[in-house]
């Protein structure tokens, strides 16, 4: 009876990973081994501040997700210590904020990842990771917008200046 209600919880568990693993746009596996409680604490604070939603997972349940969900090619990187990042709204928050922290963490690695229903490979992972923010695209896109309006804006400024300079002048030959 007990090992029946055991599967039964591995079953929902693997299929509440397999919907997490469809639904979200990109994720990154991760040996999370050899890291400090204080460390670990910090990085789950920055993932959900991110929006990126971090756990331990058991790989063979991992596994089986990750085949249901279409990404069975990430089943060759699940031994040892497994944690998966996923996130639904940002493609490179889980890559920047892992890759980053594996560099100052020896012990941690990224070991796969993925995007858009794809496995990706370490190369992507880190190209990901190099990327901005999103806040911070969206901020350059913004001043590639507004600077032909800024520039129009100085060159209405300078003429109507320029006008002013050759009114005033009038002005002042008149009154002389």
């Amino acid at each position: 009876m007990a090992s029946e209600k055991v599967l039964e919880q591995k079953k929902a568990t693997v299929a509440a990973l397999t919907e997490r693993l469809q639904n979200s746009i990109a994720g990154v596996v991760v040996k999370y081994e050899g890291i400090t409680v204080e460390d670990d604490t910090k990085l789950r604070k920055e993932l959900r501040e991110a929006g990126v939603k971090y756990t331990v997972v058991k790989n063979t349940l991992l596994a089986r997700a990750a085949d249901n969900a279409g990404l069975g090619d990430m089943k060759g990187v699940l031994e040892g210590t497994t944690a998966l990042a996923t996130c639904d709204e940002d493609y490179v928050a889980a890559a920047r904020i892992l890759c980053k922290f594996a560099d100052k963490h020896k012990s941690f690695e990224v070991k796969s990842g993925y995007m858009d229903d794809a496995v990706i490979g370490m190369d992507k992972i880190e190209s990901l990771a190099k990327l901005p923010s999103r806040e911070v695209l969206l901020a350059n896109v913004l001043g590639a917008f507004q600077a032909p309006i800024a520039s129009f804006a100085r060159a209405v400024q300078a003429i109507v200046d320029k006008q002013n300079e050759g009114t005033e002048a009038a002005a002042e030959e008149t009154a002389e």
